[in-house]
C-alpha cells in the first residue's frame, strides 16, 4: 500500500495548519486506497492568534502538540521521519507553513526553512519520490529547491513575485487545478490562496493526491 507522510504546522489557519486542507487531504489519501502517517516539527509555535479577532494572544504553544489535535494524537516528531519508509511527502497549507515550517511570512525571499522540514524534502528528492504542496506551502519548495521548479499558489501577485525571486517558476491556477513539475515530481494546488469554498478545497486536495499516487 502507498504510504504518505503528511507534515502539519500547528492547528488553525492563522498560526498553524489550515484544518480543512489537512483533513480533506487525509480523507483523499484514504479514499484513494493509500495510508498516511502524520508528522510535525517539535518546536515552539511562532505565535498564537485568536481566530475570532485575529489578534495575537499572550501565550506559547508547541507545533507538534497543536498538530496532534488534527492527528487525534497519532503523530510523530518530524526529526524521526525516514524517507525510506514513505512513498509520498505532503504539506497542507495554513500560515503555519509560512510561520513555523519556514519564516516566509516575516522574511519573504530571505526566509529560513526549518531544518527538519528541509531535510525531509531533500531526502525525498534524493530518492526521486513525489512531494505535494497545498496553499502557501509551495513557497517552502521554492526556497529549498529553486532551480525553475514549476509551482502554483494561485494568482496572488506578491507571492508569485517572491516565488520567482527564489528561483522557481510560477503557473497561475484556478480552483482545483494542479501544477506538476516533472523534473522534481512535485505537485501543487492553490486551495485557500484563492477565495475558495470547502468543496473546492476538497477538489484540489483530491487532485493532488491522485496525481501523487500516479507518480509512485
Amino acid at each position: 500500500m502507498i504510504k504518505f507522510a503528511v507534515v502539519l504546522s500547528g492547528s488553525g489557519v492563522y498560526d498553524g495548519t489550515e484544518i480543512h486542507e489537512a483533513v480533506l487531504s487525509l480523507y483523499a489519501i484514504q479514499k484513494e486506497g493509500a495510508e498516511y502517517s502524520i508528522f510535525a516539527p517539535d518546536i515552539a509555535q511562532h505565535h498564537v492568534i485568536n481566530h475570532i479577532t485575529g489578534e495575537e494572544m499572550p501565550e506559547s504553544r508547541n507545533v507538534l502538540v497543536e498538530s496532534a489535535r488534527i492527528a487525534r494524537g497519532k503523530i510523530s516528531p518530524l526529526n524521526e521521519f525516514n524517507a525510506d519508509n514513505y512513498d509520498v511527502l505532503l504539506f497542507p497549507g495554513g500560515f503555519g507553513a509560512a510561520k513555523n515550517l519556514s519564516s516566509f511570512a516575516f522574511d519573504g525571499i530571505n526566509c529560513q526553512v526549518n531544518e527538519d522540514v528541509e531535510n525531509s524534502i531533500k531526502a525525498m528528492l534524493e530518492r526521486n519520490k513525489p512531494i505535494g504542496a497545498l496553499c502557501i506551502s509551495p513557497v517552502i519548495l521554492a526556497k529549498v529547491i529553486g532551480d525553475g521548479i514549476d509551482l502554483t499558489i494561485g494568482s496572488d501577485k506578491a507571492t508569485i513575485h517572491a516565488i520567482k525571486s527564489m528561483g522557481a517558476t510560477h503557473k497561475v491556477s484556478d480552483h482545483g487545478e494542479i501544477v506538476y513539475d516533472r523534473k522534481y515530481k512535485v505537485v501543487s494546488t492553490a486551495c485557500y490562496m484563492l477565495d475558495a469554498t470547502i468543496d473546492q478545497i476538497g477538489l484540489g486536495a483530491e487532485n493532488v493526491v491522485k496525481k501523487l499516487i500516479e507518480l509512485v
